[in-house]
């Protein structure tokens, strides 16, 4: 067992939005954290969906999951910014399309 501190992964991101790092990788699966700032472009992931947990809230509220099924073109964007974790199939980094 062992434990993650995100402050140290939030350290890591060292400011740069749209750069995720990976925090813990299980069973096939990866957590990233990413900065969100201002507006990704459109895209979507046509292999897999996605899931974002957002803290503080944007337009969920704070403990909230959201999940976009591949195929389905997003967007995110946070008008301040937003540490948020993303849950993922492990391969290699996933930027849609």
């Amino acid at each position: 067992m062992f434990t993650v501190q995100l402050e140290d992964k939030i350290k890591e991101i060292g400011g740069k939005p749209w750069t995720p790092v990976d925090v813990v990788r299980f069973n096939g699966q990866i957590i990233r954290l990413a900065l969100f700032k201002g507006e990704y472009h459109w895209h979507k992931h046509i292999d897999e969906d996605e899931v974002f947990y957002v803290r503080p809230s944007i337009t969920l509220h704070e403990g909230e999951f959201a999940v976009v099924p591949k195929g389905v073109e997003h967007c995110p964007k946070s008008p301040v910014d937003t540490y948020v974790l993303m849950i993922e199939p492990y391969s290699p980094r996933s930027k849609g399309d």
